[in-house]
């Protein structure tokens, strides 16, 4: 699978780490395979849909630094 991760918009720092490892980030509102989907806060309503499937794992990436989200995610693989 692609190095390609949904990041939310609001993680910038997040986004910005993951380039520079050589992944491609994404929106979570694309309809791109993705291998992780990270988000802040899993009670937000990700993208005003109730019934969102995806089967890559989500990453909650609240209190984490940008190089425990790369780690989390680099585990996956």
């Amino acid at each position: 699978m692609a190095k390609k991760v949904a990041v939310e918009d609001n993680l910038s720092t997040i986004k910005q780490a993951l380039e520079k490892r050589g992944y491609t980030v994404v929106s979570p509102k694309s309809k791109e395979s993705v291998m992780a989907c990270v988000v802040m806060g899993m009670d937000n309503n990700l993208m005003d849909i109730q019934s969102t499937v995806t089967k890559a794992p989500v990453i909650d990436a609240a209190g984490m630094t940008p190089e425990q989200v790369v780690t989390r995610i680099e585990s996956l693989q």
